[in-house]
């Protein structure tokens, strides 16, 4: 584990995988209240290490100071692309596909252009916010249909806060279960074929749609 100063106080990264050539870097972010050793970002892991990966797993600044509550919008970000750039710096020249779980991968989906992402992974990316008093529930679905590189989204079909859409760089898998995507196995079965693909084609090719 490293750790890794950003605006808002230190991150830890857990870093798996090979120190020097490694194929691309993973990095992923966690849920809004969890922490980075989460079932699904451990199946994400597995899957990307199997590949020949370098896997970050990264626990933002407020969870590092003890705090459940997640931080604003714009210090995750802040404190997300302090964490790229110091991977940046030590993995050069190494692609890198950004993900996360539920608030991780709206993080990861709002910063992937301006990072230089190749790909997104979004686990259980909730593309509604939780009610407010008088029902209404905030659209999310601009995050992750703002990202122009191939998405992969997984969610388990009870997720209380919607499943994504497929489009033409979107493919959405849908698996047992409901937000908390607690089956590793199914996670990683998923998550391998889809790196494969979008780490052996140009940057620019979008992957055919799916849905399962």
């Amino acid at each position: 584990m490293i750790a890794v100063e950003t605006p808002h106080g230190p991150a830890q990264v857990h870093l798996d995988g090979p120190d020097t050539g490694p194929r691309a870097l993973l990095v992923l972010g966690h849920g809004a209240g969890g922490g980075v050793e989460a079932p699904d970002l451990l199946g994400a892991r597995t899957a990307a290490l199997d590949a020949g990966l370098a896997v970050a797993r990264v626990l933002q600044p407020y969870r590092v100071a003890g705090r459940k509550a997640p931080a604003p919008a714009a210090q995750l970000d802040e404190a997300w692309a302090a964490v790229v750039a110091h991977l940046s710096t030590a993995f050069p020249e190494v692609p890198q596909v950004h993900g996360g779980r539920s608030s991780g991968a709206r993080v990861a989906c709002r910063g992937a252009t301006t990072l230089g992402a190749v790909a997104v992974l979004a686990l259980a990316f909730p593309l509604l916010a939780p009610p407010r008093r008088d029902g209404s529930r905030a659209d999310r679905g601009p995050e992750i249909d703002a990202v122009t590189v191939p998405v992969l989204a997984v969610s388990g079909e009870r997720d209380r806060f919607g499943i994504p859409a497929p489009t033409a760089t979107r493919e959405v898998v849908v698996l047992a279960g409901d937000h908390s995507l607690k089956a590793r196995g199914p996670v990683a079965a998923a998550v391998a074929p889809w790196l494969a693909r979008v780490l052996a084609q140009p940057a620019d090719a979008a992957p055919a749609t799916a849905r399962r």
